[in-house]
């Protein structure tokens, strides 16, 4: 432990006892000895300016009664909670590459500059951590600008809007309510003042055209009923719900996975386990249906089953003897 990450526990310590800590519980808290504890006392004391005490009677350190005013001067973080930062950002810089690099980027060097004296595999994290993406599409940096600053500023954006699944455009105002990533891509919910309704618009098919007046608010609790309650992307009251039964196979990898957080998992006798989930629109949950081809049948309900079923059928006729 270096003398900075000491002095930064000597601190965490003391802030967190109400009583006084000995001198021996500190020099093995802190993997010291008596004489490193006693220089670190004066540097947090004496150049720090921290309220310690010492309790002849009960022979111990403390914090003084203005204890929960102080804190420590700057920005103190030990190596393993910088490397936890520097991870994070990783992870951030690789969500799409170059969005928000320029952000975050003076920040990282920072932490670089900081991690200096820290074990070498600390400033590793750019080789030794790797972000696999599906598919995710590019969304232009200055959109992204204007989308997420007008989201912070809690202001009105009027778009153009290109829908892939109407293969139409249209101009709107909308108030941006949260920024959303999912499934390696961007997605802004926000109210559509055309629609007067919630709505979540793919980042990579908004046009800003302007910021406008303030956004209209919507309370958290409203957002997260509309968001969340139904499966996947598509939001909005669930008017279904899916029962699903996968193989004993399937199962393995099933049984550890949340499709969604009001999702009921049974496990059956002979090692299959049967799935409830809830959904406003098939669409997304079909796809994730399809993909475990054989290993789940849809028992209910019955416009799902049809839904999957036909799909299968479109999918095993490319593959016929001569429909190459």
């Amino acid at each position: 432990m270096s003398r900075f990450d000491r002095i930064l526990s000597l601190h965490r310590i003391l802030a967190a006892r109400r009583t006084p800590v000995s001198r021996r519980e500190l020099e093995e808290r802190l993997e010291c000895s008596r004489a490193t504890v006693k220089r670190l006392i004066e540097d947090l004391r004496d150049h720090l300016n921290a309220p310690i005490e010492y309790d002849r009677d009960r022979n111990g350190y403390y914090y003084a009664a203005d204890r929960d005013r102080y804190e420590l001067p700057g920005l103190w973080f030990n190596a393993d909670e910088l490397f936890a930062l520097l991870t994070t950002m990783k992870l951030l810089a690789d969500v799409q590459p170059g969005l928000l690099e320029p952000h975050i980027g003076p920040l990282r060097e920072r932490v670089d500059r900081l991690l200096s004296d820290a074990p070498a595999g600390h400033r590793d994290v750019a080789r030794r951590i790797r972000i696999l993406q599906s598919a995710p599409r590019h969304v232009e940096f200055d959109a992204f600008g204007h989308i997420a600053g007008a989201l912070l500023r809690r202001r009105r954006l009027r778009i153009l809007y290109h829908s892939r699944s109407r293969d139409d455009t249209t101009e709107r105002w909308v108030s941006p309510q949260r920024l959303v990533y999912y499934r390696d891509n961007w997605y802004l919910d926000a109210w559509c003042h055309l629609r007067r309704a919630l709505r979540s618009f793919a980042a990579d098919r908004i046009h800003v055209i302007e910021e406008g007046k303030a956004a209209q608010e919507l309370a958290d609790a409203t957002l997260d009923h509309y968001y969340t309650s139904a499966y996947g992307i598509f939001a909005g009251e669930p008017r279904h719900e899916a029962v699903l039964r996968f193989s004993a196979a399937a199962a393995r990898w099933i049984a550890d996975e949340q499709w969604h957080p009001a999702q009921q998992l049974r496990v059956l006798n002979d090692g299959r386990v049967e799935l409830r989930v809830p959904y406003a629109d098939p669409r997304e949950l079909a796809m994730d249906i399809l993909r475990h081809g054989a290993e789940v049948e849809v028992l209910e309900p019955k416009s799902l089953r049809a839904l999957v079923a036909t799909r299968l059928r479109a999918a095993a006729a490319l593959y016929k003897p001569g429909s190459e």
